[in-house]
């Protein structure tokens, strides 16, 4: 009786996980294909099959990342109700994503340090982050145009939004002692929010 076969997916799942797992404690320079092999237990061919290069499962593992915040951006774009509440739910989950990848965090460095002088990296890291501003841009004008927030340039906003929750990231991964990672970016958002409302009756 033959074994069944593992579907695509679930092999590029865990040829991710196993490649995450390398990155965060060697590096992705010092890193080699051979280490993501011998962590996913897999043979060579198979990593080759579906990703050519380490290159290619560094690209990977970028979107995997954030594949997820892009999602819940979506979601909330796609609810009704105040734009303020939906903000923090939104900054709630993506603090809670980002605390349940802790022990990814430092690739998510690397990528930056990467992206000043590889630009298959820069370039990915300029598509996500434009297409995330965009998308909270349009939601902040909802707010604008609903009247919940004074009238304000909702991609400056955002881009201020998106700048101060990185900061937070870097200052947590920095003095974890000193920043609890959900509670101080609601708390910078409650900030961002109170200005936004600043002369609404």
């Amino acid at each position: 009786m033959g074994t069944k076969k593992e579907s695509p997916e679930r092999r590029k799942t865990q040829i991710l996980d196993a490649a995450m797992e390398v990155f965060a404690h060697l590096g992705f320079h010092k890193a080699r294909m051979d280490d993501i092999v011998q962590e996913s237990g897999l043979s060579k061919g198979a990593i080759y099959w579906y990703f050519k290069s380490k290159d290619a499962i560094i690209a990977a593992i970028l979107d995997r990342i954030f594949s997820r915040e892009h999602q819940a951006l979506n979601d909330t774009l796609s609810q009704t109700g105040p734009v303020s509440d939906r903000l923090v739910n939104l900054v709630r989950q993506s603090a809670q994503h980002t605390l349940s990848l802790e022990f990814s965090i430092p690739l998510m460095f690397e990528f930056y340090a990467l992206a000043a002088r590889h630009e298959q990296i820069r370039t990915a890291l300029q598509r996500y982050y434009a297409t995330y501003r965009s998308k909270l841009a349009r939601l902040i004008q909802e707010g604008v145009d609903s009247g919940e927030f004074a009238p304000v340039d909702a991609d400056k906003v955002a881009l201020s939004s998106i700048a101060s929750f990185e900061g937070l990231i870097l200052l947590w991964v920095v003095d974890p002692e000193k920043v609890t990672l959900e509670e101080d970016a609601l708390s910078s958002l409650r900030t961002i929010i109170d200005s936004l409302r600043r002369g609404v009756d």
